[in-house]
């Protein structure tokens, strides 16, 4: 198990790695590297790495997945994340690598991006034995949830330690009239997380301008899992100023 990343003494950034994975596969030239952007966000400060390997491996893939497991062992302070829907590639990767954590998301397989989380109790009986199977294994279940405070009691029944909240509709509402109404429903999901004793995850469009907003009106939250913005910023700024600056943003939600 991971001391930082269950200290819970502030929220840590796991990077997603994915798009640098999609932007690889546009030619066949092996770059930009998914390794060495792993690596660069590492030095960098960030303190995971989340890939989600799709089945139709549009992004990132299988040998991806072992490559980082192999660059991960040479950072012991640092979380790998492994996303994706546990009826399709998943557990595979899952009993092969034993990540630290595992992100189980509703996605179906040709789905463009995720974008709602799992529904509960409907989905409970396909969940509880993957869930077991994962804690046999020595890997932390995070579901992918919706900012639903009563399904919360149902994750922490099914044994899962933490949730990922899905956070697109905070996303798409920050900074209109909407923000503080969506707002208080991931908080009040988050209060009931932490009530039944659930550790608590987000992503989902979180950005430099949006995540320290977030971070201060929700409580509780260890980890942030950024794919698509950060390394669009990337693009622009570099991994080390881009990773930098996104830890500043997570540091002014504490100051």
């Amino acid at each position: 198990m991971n001391p930082l990343m269950n200290s819970g003494a502030r929220c840590a950034l796991s990077v997603n790695v994915n798009k640098v994975a999609l932007l690889r596969n546009t030619r066949r030239l092996g770059i930009p590297s998914v390794l060495r952007a792993a690596e660069a966000c590492l030095l960098a400060g960030a303190q995971g790495i989340t890939v989600h390997p799709r089945p139709d491996a549009r992004h990132i893939r299988t040998d991806d997945v072992h490559e980082l497991a192999a660059l991960m062992k040479t950072w012991p302070n640092a979380e790998y994340n492994i996303e994706g829907n546990p009826t399709q590639n998943l557990m595979d990767f899952v009993r092969t690598v034993r990540p630290h954590q595992v992100t189980f998301v509703p996605d179906s397989e040709d789905q463009f991006t995720s974008d709602h989380g799992w529904s509960l109790p409907a989905d409970a009986e396909r969940l509880k034995p993957l869930i077991d199977e994962c804690k046999l294994l020595g890997v932390r279940v995070s579901l992918f949830m919706d900012p639903i405070p009563e399904a919360m009691r149902l994750v922490a029944a099914l044994g899962a330690e933490r949730i990922e909240l899905y956070t697109e509709s905070y996303a798409s509402a920050f900074g209109t009239e909407r923000q503080a109404e969506v707002l208080a429903g991931f908080t009040a999901t988050a209060q009931a997380a932490l009530a039944v004793g659930l550790g608590i995850n987000a992503g989902h469009d979180l950005n430099r301008d949006n995540l320290t907003t977030f971070l201060k009106d929700v409580p509780g939250v260890q980890e942030v899992s950024i794919g698509h913005a950060l390394v669009a910023d990337a693009l622009e700024l570099g991994y080390t100023e881009t990773v930098r600056d996104y830890l500043r943003c997570i540091q002014r939600a504490y100051a």
